[in-house]
């Protein structure tokens, strides 16, 4: 059984992207990997609005993503978060795939969200 780290947004409709989420993770745990979605279990008790809340539930989640057979991409977006997430994986090695983006689109907003971050 592998472990699989679903990556998704939570910023935004925090209550509806964790219920995705969850959703993700069920499909994952139908077809018979292990999927942990960090973001649902560390919101029960880190405020990811408060910025020292959300570094530290992030730092926990890329340690987690450490201990992972693989990354899943879930949704359409590709938030801040799930950038560092996925370039995480990429510098371990750990595989991704993405449930709705072609691996061409998950690239696409990856370059599209550094220019625009580097343009601030």
């Amino acid at each position: 059984m592998k472990m699989i780290f679903i990556c998704s947004p939570l910023r935004g409709d925090i209550e509806g992207n964790v219920k995705r989420a969850n959703q993700y993770c069920y499909d994952v745990a139908i077809k018979g990997d292990m999927p942990i979605a960090p973001h649902c279990v560390f919101t029960q008790y880190l405020d990811d609005l408060k910025p020292n809340e959300r570094e530290l539930g992030m730092k926990m989640g890329l340690e987690l993503l450490r201990r992972c057979d693989g990354l899943l991409v879930c949704g359409d977006i590709v938030s801040a978060g799930m950038q560092a997430e996925i370039k995480e994986a990429e510098r371990l090695g750990i595989p991704i795939q993405s449930s709705h983006l072609t691996v061409e689109e998950l690239h696409k907003e990856l370059i599209e969200e550094s220019a625009a971050i580097e343009m601030l």
